[in-house]
């Protein structure tokens, strides 16, 4: 492979952000038959075409309640408002066979996902199996894991009145939890986005359009913009900012942005800086209004080491009394969030003594698993936080590091490969041991001989997409050139 090129084509294509396709968005887009017939049944098609071997819709690997839920549900609920034909009906069957399945050991399940539950759940799966109940599509389901869903909805919206959920905050990505029967939650003339989308979502702009202004012409150009022409739909988009900032990052580990891309990795930094704002830092997109304090350590990361004039104060104003926070007002903390405040921290030249430094230490000594490595609610394998911690905190406490390092290690299979999900290798999961391992070693760690060479080998001959969906947000997701640019970093740290 001939990494220069590669990165060379990357850098000429990143931008708006390219994302896997979602059941759950592109089921929201099939409902739309009356508004625009066309884009209803292409979705449509999408959906039939992509039900999973087990009649269930969602990602197929790896295997996650939360994303399976609501993508069957919501793909139920779509056919049945427009299948006509048997073929749909069986499709519905077939489906509802696989959510009694997966719903069957859910009572655990759900509970149990090591990596929590996706973006707005709790919220989006009542309002879906209220529809599918009032649809007949499923029985009332009482005390059943779907019913005591159903009523902790009914317990959140009483605590939600009052409430204007507008674009300023972030359960507007959510805001299709409304339903047809909580519509009063909505800001609705100060919830769109300059886009036309309400947050960035495909499925909260469909349910704009369906239940809140009927044909929006700009929420109906923005649906248009960003089906795709197989009629499939990601979970959010755009996202410049953070594909921008997640490529340029990892590219930089390895010194992959030099002279003679200097052109066209240029504008890139000229798009982020113009997005960085000095009081709050960066979203994940120029369109989305909430900024958070993971874009804005990866941007302020990648912003300071090509000389931007980024202050550091921007980041640490996302500190809390025990850690830094993501969005405001979330119910649990980031792993990986930390992290990357960490890097932001190493860049701006913090020494490790530093208050700040101290408190993200504790806080991660104190959030590992078996005293070995991280879980995210971000993401559904523990290889990226604790690759991440590594690359990140070498500085900062290294016998911590070590101990991260040393599990990596342990968890490399015996082809060179990682993978934690059903002991399947990914080349997302490999490159981003390959980055630990090889950062380790650049600053004076030890990695037994061969092991990054044979990790690269096998990586080399499985770098092709597609890549699985290990990113968590409504469901699971993949950022296609975040996961292409972790892919070629890894390969030239390993050849150097």
């Amino acid at each position: 492979m001939d990494i220069k090129k590669e990165v060379q084509k990357l850098l000429k294509v990143i931008g708006p952000g390219r994302m896997s396709n979602t059941a759950y968005d592109t089921a929201w887009i099939a409902r739309l038959g009356e508004i625009d017939w066309s884009l209803s049944s292409r979705a449509l098609n999408w959906l039939c075409e992509n039900q999973l071997p087990d009649g269930s819709w969602g990602t197929k690997e790896p295997f996650y309640y939360h994303d399976r839920v609501i993508s069957t549900l919501a793909a139920m609920i779509a056919l049945t408002y427009r299948g006509r034909r048997a073929q749909d009906k069986t499709q519905i069957e077939k489906g509802l066979l696989a959510l009694e399945r997966i719903t069957s050991g859910a009572t655990q399940g759900l509970a149990a996902a090591p990596n929590g539950a996706t973006v707005g759940f709790e919220m989006i799966a009542p309002t879906l199996v209220a529809e599918a109940e009032r649809l007949g599509i499923i029985k009332q389901q009482g005390d059943r894991i779907l019913g005591r869903l159903q009523k902790m909805r009914q317990l959140k919206m009483s605590k939600l009145a009052g409430l204007k959920i507008n674009r300023h905050i972030t359960p507007a990505f959510s805001a299709e939890m409304a339903g047809s029967d909580h519509l009063d939650l909505l800001e609705t003339n100060n919830l769109q986005e300059k886009n036309g989308s309400v947050a960035n979502s495909p499925a909260a702009t469909a349910h704009f359009v369906n239940f809140v202004s009927k044909s929006d012409e700009k929420a109906m150009a923005y649906l248009r913009d960003v089906v795709q022409e197989d009629g499939g739909t990601p979970f959010a988009a755009p996202f410049d900012i953070f594909e921008r900032a997640w490529v340029l990052w990892n590219l930089s580990l390895a010194n992959l942005l030099d002279e003679k891309s200097n052109q066209l990795y240029r504008h890139h930094l000229d798009h982020l800086i113009s997005q960085w704002d000095d009081q709050s830092g960066a979203s994940y997109s120029e369109t989305y209004t909430p900024k958070d304090g993971d874009d804005t350590s990866i941007t302020y990361s990648v912003l300071s080491r090509y000389k931007f004039p980024v202050n550091i104060d921007t980041v640490l104003s996302y500190e809390e009394e025990e850690a830094f926070r993501c969005y405001p007002l979330e119910s649990d903390s980031s792993v990986s969030v930390n992290i990357h405040v960490l890097d932001a921290l190493k860049q701006a030249g913090v020494d490790k003594e530093h208050p700040s430094v101290q408190k993200v230490i504790s806080y991660l000594k104190n959030n590992r698993i078996n005293s070995s490595f991280w879980l995210d609610k971000w993401h559904t394998s523990p290889f990226y936080p604790t690759a991440h911690f590594v690359t990140s905190a070498y500085d900062f406490d290294t016998p911590l590091c070590s101990q991260a390092v040393d599990w990596i290690l342990q968890s490399q299979k015996a082809d060179g490969s990682w993978g934690f999900s059903n002991d399947q290798s990914t080349a997302e999961e490999t490159a981003y041991c390959i980055q630990a391992l090889k950062v380790w070693e650049t600053n004076g760690g030890k990695i037994p001989k061969g092991r990054i060479e044979m990790a690269a080998a096998w990586l080399e001959e499985n770098s092709s997409t597609p890549y699985p969906s290990l990113w968590i947000g409504k469901v699971l997701y993949c950022p296609e050139y975040v996961v292409k640019s972790a892919i070629l970093s890894a390969l030239e740290l390993s050849r150097n």
